[in-house]
């Protein structure tokens, strides 16, 4: 008979044989983020706010196809979605290694990168939505925090790692080969893939996407308020670290990864102790801390206090909003109801960067992580009032 330390552990064990996955979608995407806007903007001569576009257009492309994917996910299965994914990825990479060598011809060059950010856009909601719902699949909905912290873990980590090797291996190889390690991992992920067993399809009534959305709306906002600061921080670091004559932007990321993977291995239990919305409330006031550090920052190790303040506080605003809504959406709507949250994610993804853009022009490069907090800020006003509404709901069921 297994203990329940062995239970926990073989729980973990499977929900990080999934989440792997997450971590490869993640590592492609991470790999050129802190290149590629220097690419566009130097080497192949284009303003910021396009610079900004570049990486903004993948998570555009995930935002607009989430309905779709998150259907794709409860109707074929969430580990068809992730092998399609996972091709996704492969073609993207294929994409990101054209383009470099055609450097000379500066308009295509540009549209291979967003034609690759595009498919990458949509492999990563079908990979993120889909390991998600794998593992759930295959430990259970009561642990549906842990499968989301530990996706969450998986992804920053993966950026993490990616932003510094990609900044190396294009010091010394060159930006085609990123698109090479992008090819092969993806490749390798695929095969691993079709060797994992599938889990049963939910044949359940499923609800109309609009509806799932309405449910997640007030708390998809509030997290998309802070995932801002985020997107600002992983657009603009390398061109903010530039305008001041600093070298070690890519560091900027790895402190942010770091603060958040540690962050939510030790303070994942608080989900459950304290409540969804409360901890919210706590993370968002941390995170527009370190955005303001962010913004006032004379140094680059104070820089790197920022955004570990940053990630530390974001660490735990996806799960802690994420639970209190999705465990109200139906088992065979699941994956839609994670789709639609993911929604207001990849949203502030995807106007971070030109609306950062827009007012680092206007206003200075150090200027957009005020804005970045004030938008946190406004964050933690929003998950208070929607910890009151749960409150009063609690007392009236009483």
């Amino acid at each position: 008979m297994s203990t329940p330390e062995q239970s926990a552990t073989a729980t973990t064990l499977q929900i990080v044989s999934i989440v792997l996955f997450t971590f490869i979608g993640f590592l492609c995407v991470g790999l050129p983020l802190a290149v590629l806007p220097g690419y566009v903007h130097l080497d192949l001569g284009y303003s910021s706010v396009l610079a900004g576009l570049v990486i903004s257009m993948q998570y555009l492309a995930t935002l607009v196809s989430r309905p779709i994917t998150g259907s794709l996910c409860d109707s074929l299965g969430p580990k068809r979605a992730v092998v399609y994914g996972l091709v996704g990825c492969t073609v993207s990479g294929l994409l990101t290694l054209l383009s470099p060598l055609l450097q000379h011809l500066p308009l295509v060059s540009l549209g291979l990168l967003l034609a690759g950010r595009l498919v990458l856009g949509v492999a990563q909601g079908l990979i993120g939505t889909g390991s998600i719902s794998w593992a759930i699949g295959r430990v259970g909905a009561d642990d549906t925090a842990q499968v989301i912290s530990w996706n969450g873990i998986a992804a920053y980590g993966a950026i993490a790692v990616g932003a510094p090797l990609g900044v190396v291996m294009v010091k010394y190889l060159g930006l085609w080969s990123l698109g090479g390690l992008i090819t092969l991992l993806s490749v390798v992920a695929l095969l691993l893939a079709q060797r994992k067993p599938a889990v049963p399809i939910f044949h359940g009534t499923r609800l109309p996407f609009r509806h799932v959305f309405l449910r997640v709306l007030p708390n998809g906002l509030a997290l998309a308020l802070g995932t801002i600061g985020y997107g600002t921080l992983a657009t603009f670091v390398a061109l903010y670290y530039a305008s001041r004559g600093w070298d070690g932007a890519a560091y900027a990321l790895t402190a942010f990864g770091c603060a958040f993977i540690g962050a939510r291995l030790i303070f994942a239990g608080a989900i459950k102790s304290r409540g969804g919305y409360r901890v919210a409330i706590a993370c968002l006031a941390i995170e527009s801390i370190g955005l303001l550090l962010l913004w006032l920052a004379p140094s680059p190790w104070l820089i790197l206090c920022g955004a570990a303040l940053t990630g530390f506080g974001l660490s735990l605003v996806y799960p802690a909003l994420g639970v209190e809504v999705i465990s109200r959406i139906p088992a065979a709507s699941r994956s839609s109801g994670l789709g639609a949250y993911a929604i207001f994610f990849d949203l502030a993804l995807g106007i971070a960067g030109p609306l950062m853009g827009m007012v680092a022009t206007g206003f200075g490069f150090a200027s957009i992580f005020l804005v970045a907090a004030l938008l946190a800020l406004l964050g933690v006003l929003i998950s208070c009032y929607l910890l009151r509404g749960a409150s009063h709901h609690t007392d009236e069921t009483r």
